[in-house]
């Protein structure tokens, strides 16, 4: 069973969210996917970690989301090279990357602004990782750019557009709903096949003592 529908008022507190962060805000549905119980005191706890007051906004968190909705109107107005849609990324006070939506320029369909901004600013560290770093972006992120962010250890997200204001020309509410349904059920078929011949592979790269670790 889903989480967020498991627990009607998780998924109240849940929705609320206006800025994430990245372990609290996995730690139950990571729980729950993995096939732990998780006691009803820590459902409590998680619940009211999400109802509490978001963070204060400051001067430079308004001038950093408006640089990111100044990308996003670049972006899907100006020069149509994808959606509307913006992304800026701030480590340490500073920004590392400021990027837009080029799906259809680039004829990629993961060439979302946050996965390039993440990508870029990735690429100027040496490193997958931006532990810590602010994620600006002009809409409410996506479930891929949701786990680019938490791949790459992004502290927080501000977001400003929600999925409902654009809900009627993209399909992101739509993606997070899927997600939560069994396999057998979701939009995109998916069957488990050869799992003993996968399961070598894993054990062959537990045994090289250089395998990659992100």
């Amino acid at each position: 069973m889903s989480l967020l529908h498991g627990d009607p008022e998780l998924a109240r507190a849940l929705a609320c969210v206006r800025s994430v962060a990245r372990r609290d805000f996995l730690f139950a549905g990571a729980a729950v996917a993995a096939g732990a119980v998780i006691p009803t005191g820590a459902l409590a706890e998680t619940a009211a970690q999400a109802a509490k007051p978001a963070g204060e906004v400051t001067d430079e968190d308004r001038q950093y989301m408006a640089m990111a909705l100044d990308r996003m109107r670049e972006a899907g107005v100006v020069n149509k090279t994808g959606g509307p849609f913006g992304a800026v990324l701030v480590l340490d006070g500073k920004v590392l990357a400021v990027a837009g939506n080029s799906v259809m320029r680039d004829s990629d369909p993961s060439a979302h602004a946050e996965v390039n901004v993440l990508r870029e600013a990735c690429r100027k560290v040496g490193s997958p990782h931006v532990d810590g770093a602010v994620l600006y972006s002009s809409c409410e992120p996506c479930p891929m750019c949701y786990s680019v962010a938490y791949w790459a250890r992004v502290g927080k997200i501000f977001y400003g557009a929600s999925y409902a204001d654009y809900g009627d020309l993209f399909d992101d509410s739509n993606i997070a709903k899927d997600l939560n349904l069994p396999y057998g059920q979701r939009h995109i078929a998916v069957q488990q096949i050869m799992r003993p011949e996968a399961q070598k592979v894993w054990e062959e790269f537990r045994q090289l003592p250089d395998g990659a670790r992100y």
